[in-house]
């Protein structure tokens, strides 16, 4: 069994911060569970450009607000406390962050291994070697 508290994340190489967000990377490949799991805050007031073509990822809203546009098709989905989305189709979209930090919880698969950030197209390249 793996039992965490997100607060042990909390300053480790685990906590990875950019200027739009910070992710808390909770669960990871290594961990041998099949998929990564985390805790992110999106910025008040942020933009991001995000394309996952090699990771599946659903999210869950549970504190804040902020908005999802998805580029294909123009479509905007308001994010607030209770809202579910998934990238079942790796969704090209921006995430923008609202007036209050937006914090939710995410699931990627295949997993992260805790060393990924977004390359300048949006995308979450696979990382063959493992977080030391």
């Amino acid at each position: 069994m793996i039992v965490r508290n997100v607060k042990d994340v909390i300053g480790t190489k685990d906590e990875v911060k950019t200027e739009n967000w910070l992710s808390r990377r909770v669960l990871l490949k290594k961990d041998g569970m099949g998929f990564s799991f985390h805790e992110t805050v999106i910025f008040p007031g942020t933009e991001t450009h995000i394309h996952y073509q090699n990771h599946l990822e659903a999210v869950w809203v549970v504190e804040g607000d902020g908005e999802i546009e998805t580029i294909a098709d123009g479509k905007k989905y308001k994010l607030e406390p209770g809202v579910v989305y998934a990238l079942d189709k790796n969704d090209e979209h921006w995430l923008r962050g609202g007036k209050a930090p937006c914090r939710v919880l995410c699931v990627f698969n295949p997993p992260l291994t805790g060393l990924e950030v977004h390359d300048e197209k949006g995308v979450y390249p696979i990382v063959e070697d493992e977080a030391a």
